[in-house]
């Protein structure tokens, strides 16, 4: 079954015109809409030599990148083809088939030094491609790897020369896994009388001769590079002619029966290896690489090739990390603001109701954030996810204020239009109507208590109600005591002697009345800022729970980058500790002691880098903040009620 469902044919990445190298667009768009990790695998070597061949059957397809079949290279620039990985479900395999180096019809080695480093750069693992033998002439074409201190930097700050030279040990850190492949390999595997395998042949090939002289400097420098710069354990392979001399022109339309076995069981072990042993591309501080964050790493390189400077991996790695960060706190933020969606569907709601959902969906926020988010050592994207996070939360306790304001009022209005009738029609304005017109307000207060879903402002626009009603129940009042007063002269001939005592009782009964109107609006305020109180405590008590997931959260990815940084790290020590052994047994005590300084100084940056100082230094400063924050928001929602309040006076 063909894996190319991705990409069905190769397309240009890297333009190279006139020595000009240039992004293309239709390619970094094509990126971008990858969003799983990628595994890219780069193949170098000079032109023609088979490269194209080796990425077609890697893509699991007879034909795709061009196959020259005449002494003109076919490959110009850096071609992609990203296909479904075979094994890795959830990975992209991305195939860069680079143009052919020492191409006589270009004229211009550096512009072949760039695609070289640029394949080093963007791959995880990097195939180089000759033909004949592992000779010294071989190595020697090879001197690109030479060049590479010279074209990439790690760290973006000015440093002294000398201190910048010494920089190029820790590449082994960052550059991709290396796989010699020979072409055309004809020679018997054996060395000394003894048959060995690709892989001892390769370290055969690249061992370092002693001496001082320039001639012995010059033939160690790009053996001692590939030895320095790629990670241990290095691959070869061997590959006998594919067929017959006349058929190699026509290397595209063959079948595999036409092909010789040999060639084929190599071909089949180069393709595993590739398949199970390439990684996914990472960037310096080990943080793994998606489709469009390579689109973003071409761009970068290209660009800043294009400008005239040196590719600095920590400039790269930065820039990456500003796009990836600005990404995951938008995407992050979306999340939260489409969680919420859900709840703003429903006010109004209570204040359970909606601290806890806000609790879920910024602990989703935050997750998203965490996923997507690297490099944000100072937090900065972080604090802005929390300050937007906290603007909509404000916002939303807002509206819900609103919502069940409108609600409550709403409902208190339908409630009471038989009684506004009722007062309208005099029902009131009679002796005992004060205590009738009492008794039907607590009918429907009661009902309205027993409404359910009045959301948070329940209390208070009751006890607003109430009090903007005060008037009117004292204007009752004052009516009952004058029609009642009105009665008493009636009689006043027949009750001369209880007239006075009368009168004392009817005041002293309007003054009670009076008085267990302030105490029920007291006791309903009292319950007002009771329920306020829980509010508070509710929401506070939840933002509790959000910090400290938020802190967990942080902790997590904190060590999660750190134990990215701290493998990083173990393959550059393990890798120099490799090539320390073989110096010292084959003689070479002053480079075995180099080595020793440069794991030392590994080991030390390891132990500075598992110290936790960015957490402690950034991240608990950050934190801290955040306990403080609901306090202000529901200071916020105070201020905006009082100063709704004095509009409306």
């Amino acid at each position: 079954m063909s894996n190319a469902r991705l990409m069905p044919s190769p397309i240009c990445l890297v333009e190279n015109v006139n020595g000009s190298l240039s992004a293309c667009k239709d390619a970094i768009e094509f990126l971008s809409r990858i969003h799983e990790p990628v595994v890219v695998v780069s193949v170098v070597g000079l032109y023609r030599t088979g490269k194209s061949y080796l990425m077609n059957r890697l893509a699991g397809q007879q034909s795709g990148f061009a196959l020259g079949n005449t002494i003109e290279s076919k490959t110009k620039g850096i071609w992609m083809w990203c296909v479904a990985h075979p094994y890795k479900e959830g990975h992209t395999l991305v195939l860069l088939d680079t143009e052919g180096l020492g191409d006589v019809a270009k004229g211009d080695s550096k512009n072949d030094s760039w695609i070289f480093c640029l394949a080093v750069l963007l791959s995880s693992t990097l195939v180089y491609n000759s033909r004949g033998t592992i000779d010294n002439t071989a190595v020697e074409k090879l001197h690109y790897v030479a060049e590479l201190a010279e074209n990439i930097k790690i760290r973006s700050t000015e440093v002294a020369n000398e201190e910048e030279e010494e920089e190029d040990f820790k590449f082994v850190q960052f550059f991709p896994s290396f796989t010699w492949v020979v072409r055309d390999f004809t020679l018997e595997l054996v060395i000394e009388g003894k048959r060995v395998t690709e892989d001892e042949y390769l370290e055969f090939a690249l061992q370092l001769k002693k001496g001082v002289s320039k001639k012995v400097s010059d033939y160690n420098l790009p053996r001692q590079c590939i030895r320095n710069y790629f990670p241990s354990p290095r691959k070869c392979f061997v590959f006998p002619s594919p067929a017959s001399p006349e058929n190699m022109t026509r290397l595209e339309s063959l079948q595999e029966r036409d092909l010789v076995p040999d060639f084929l069981e190599v071909t089949g072990r180069f393709c595993d290896h590739i398949f199970h042993n390439s990684v996914v591309k990472t960037v310096k501080g080990g943080h793994r690489v998606t489709g469009k964050l390579l689109g973003h790493l071409v761009k970068i390189y290209v660009d800043t090739i294009s400008s005239g400077k040196v590719p600095c991996l920590d400039n790269a790695v930065v820039a990456l990390a500003n796009l990836e960060n600005q990404t995951a706190l938008q995407e992050a933020f979306k999340a939260y603001q489409i969680g919420m969606e859900k709840v703003k569907n429903k006010f109004p709601v209570g204040v359970d109701d909606i601290s806890s959902e806000h609790q879920k969906f910024s602990s989703l926020a935050t997750s998203e954030f965490m996923k997507r988010s690297f490099k944000d050592e100072k937090q900065e994207y972080l604090k802005k996810l929390v300050e937007k996070v906290d603007m909509y939360y404000a916002g939303l306790l807002q509206e819900n204020v609103m919502a069940s304001e409108k609600k409550c009022r709403d409902l208190l209005k339908n409630l009471f239009s038989d009684m506004n009738k009722w007062l309208q029609e005099g029902k009131y304005s009679q002796s005992g109507g004060y205590e009738l017109y009492c008794r039907d307000r607590d009918t429907i207060v009661e009902h309205y208590c027993r409404e359910p879903n009045k959301g948070v402002s329940a209390e208070a626009v009751l006890n607003e109600f109430l009090n903007e009603r005060g008037p009117e129940a004292n204007s009752i009042l004052y009516t009952d005591t004058k029609l009642t007063e009105k009665d008493r002269k009636i009689q006043e001939e027949k009750e001369k002697n209880a007239l006075l005592e009368q009168k004392y009782k009817e005041e002293e009964e309007k003054q009670i009345k009076k008085e267990k109107e302030k105490v029920a609006l007291l006791e309903q305020k009292m319950k007002e800022e009771e329920e306020k109180h829980i509010e508070n405590e509710r929401m506070l008590k939840t933002e509790k729970v959000r910090h400290e997931d938020m802190v967990k959260q942080m902790q997590e990815k904190f060590n999660k980058e750190l134990e990215q940084q701290q493998q990083e790290m173990d393959r550059a020590i393990e890798s120099k500790l490799k090539e320390r052994e073989e110096m010292l047994k084959k003689g070479f005590k002053q480079k075995a002691e180099n080595l020793e300084e440069e794991i030392k100084k590994l080991n030390n940056e390891k132990e500075c880098s598992r110290g936790g100082g960015i957490f402690k230094d950034y991240v608990m400063p950050f934190l801290r903040p955040l306990v403080e924050m609901v306090p202000n928001l529901l200071m916020q929602r105070s201020m905006l009620k009082s100063l709704k309040k004095g509009l409306k006076l």
